[in-house]
């Protein structure tokens, strides 16, 4: 379940980034409508995973060609990269429901945890830096998975261990492209920020936490 939420969150992350800094109205809510499926069976509780997972898939394919903001620096590189992330992670949330499918678990919604929270409480609040940080806030999560889904497959069964080595490439790449984009919108070397970040999730990821999740820190 916690892999599953993590993936839409993934995906509403990126399309909230495009929809606010690189398309035009139209193109935004081209993409609400792509996500609506996931988000009505998440948080609209049409709970039915045989139902989700024989939809016809192709309808719910993003339609037409986005349209990018005109003066938006590397508007059309972001939204490339974001599309091809949200397309991956919509992908792995399907998978992960087949798996649960296959396993007879229940699908139940979960709380958050503090670790992107608290990540984000440290984004500044004046552009181009707000964009700046929150990307490289999206590669400290995406790396952060990468490196958990290798250190916890080895202790898996043989299924769910062939499925965590199946993400590790394309949750590698999206942290690199979530890096290339923030280098490429800072006017700025952005090796000081990222380090100050990297300092604020040491201290998230070694901090006694109450709850545990997939990016939480040492349980309590």
């Amino acid at each position: 379940m916690t892999k599953a939420l993590f993936e839409l969150k993934a995906a509403q992350t990126a399309m909230f980034l495009i929809r606010k800094y690189a398309v035009d109205k139209d193109s935004g809510e081209q993409l609400l409508q792509w996500a609506k499926p996931y988000e009505d069976f998440v948080y609209n509780k049409q709970r039915d995973i045989d139902v989700f997972l024989a939809r016809d898939v192709k309808k719910n394919e993003l339609l037409g060609e986005l349209k990018p903001k005109a003066g938006v620096a590397c508007g059309a590189d972001l939204i490339a990269k974001m599309v091809r992330l949200i397309k991956e992670e919509f992908h792995h949330f399907e998978q992960v429901l087949e798996i649960m499918q296959a396993r007879g678990i229940p699908y139940q919604n979960l709380t958050a945890g503090r670790y992107a929270k608290g990540m984000m409480r440290a984004v500044r609040t004046h552009e181009p830096a707000t964009l700046v940080d929150k990307l490289i806030v999206g590669a400290f999560i995406e790396a952060r998975s990468c490196e958990r889904f290798a250190k916890l497959a080895p202790y898996l069964d043989e299924g769910l261990r062939k499925f965590y080595v199946s993400l590790l490439r394309s949750e590698a790449r999206h942290y690199q492209d979530y890096l290339v984009l923030a280098q490429a919108i800072s006017s700025d070397n952005i090796e000081q920020r990222v380090a100050e970040f990297a300092a604020l999730e040491a201290e998230l990821i070694s901090a006694p936490d109450s709850e545990f999740k997939f990016h939480s820190g040492r349980p309590c």
